[in-house]
């Protein structure tokens, strides 16, 4: 009789079958969710982010105001949700040129011109993120939400951070480095994105790359050698 009672257990052990009625269920709310985000980012980028309410953007989802709540607290949570989404594609885009390239200057070059061309070939999400940029704290931003987002932010800037230090740079030199370069990427893209960078007759990407050359040229020549593993001591041959 045990053999039954363990096949009793191993049934028990078996996670349950999804229910089809709750993956319809969850699959209907995503895609009613989405509807409300892809409104939200077209009255945010028509209206600002003040003018753009949530009745405005419950008509151009096709909802009511009220099932807007069923998905977000407020305007600003709608807010949150895209710039999340948006700085989730960041820090991918980010990150897979950086490994793409060799540890030290390759990488920063890598990681730094994939965060300008991101938001070069993106303007609306610029636009989207300088309620982040700015310190901007609508109301209903939880402060939770607030950290979270920020730390996506500063998280598409590691890589950069990563490299000068890999370059003999100390990380508090490499910390204000990147805020340097943040500042400076941040600057020109604003300028390229208005129009203003032709009052200078100057090409924002040639600008930032002649920076990016310049940051390099203030590291240490050599870069950190990566520490050997530790090996295991030679056994001891006994000698009798």
């Amino acid at each position: 009789m045990p053999a039954p009672a363990k096949s009793a257990r191993s049934a028990a052990a078996r996670p349950a079958a999804p229910d089809p009625r709750q993956l319809r269920h969850q699959a209907l709310a995503d895609t009613r969710r989405q509807l409300v985000l892809d409104a939200a980012r077209s009255a945010f980028f028509e209206l600002g982010m003040e003018k753009a309410s949530i009745r405005e953007i419950a008509q151009r989802a096709g909802y009511t105001p009220g099932a807007i709540y069923s998905y977000f607290a407020s305007k600003e949570a709608v807010y949150g949700a895209l710039l999340g989404e948006s700085l989730d594609r960041l820090v991918a885009a980010v990150q897979q040129q950086a490994k793409a390239q060799e540890r030290g200057a390759p990488r920063l070059h890598a990681a730094a011109r994939a965060f300008f061309d991101f938001y070069r070939d993106n303007p609306r999400d610029l636009d989207l993120g300088f309620y982040l940029f700015q310190g901007m704290k609508p109301r209903g931003l939880t402060p939770e939400l607030n950290e979270a987002l920020n730390g996506r932010l500063l998280e598409s800037l590691q890589p950069c951070q990563t490299a000068l230090e890999h370059l003999g740079m100390p990380a508090a030199q490499a910390l204000q480095e990147v805020t340097a370069l943040f500042a400076h990427a941040v600057g020109l893209l604003v300028l390229s994105h208005t129009g203003r960078i032709r009052l200078f007759r100057q090409a924002s990407d040639e600008l930032f790359q002649r920076y990016l050359d310049q940051l390099v040229a203030r590291t240490p020549a050599t870069p950190v050698p990566t520490p050997p593993q530790s090996a295991k001591p030679p056994a001891k041959v006994s000698r009798k």
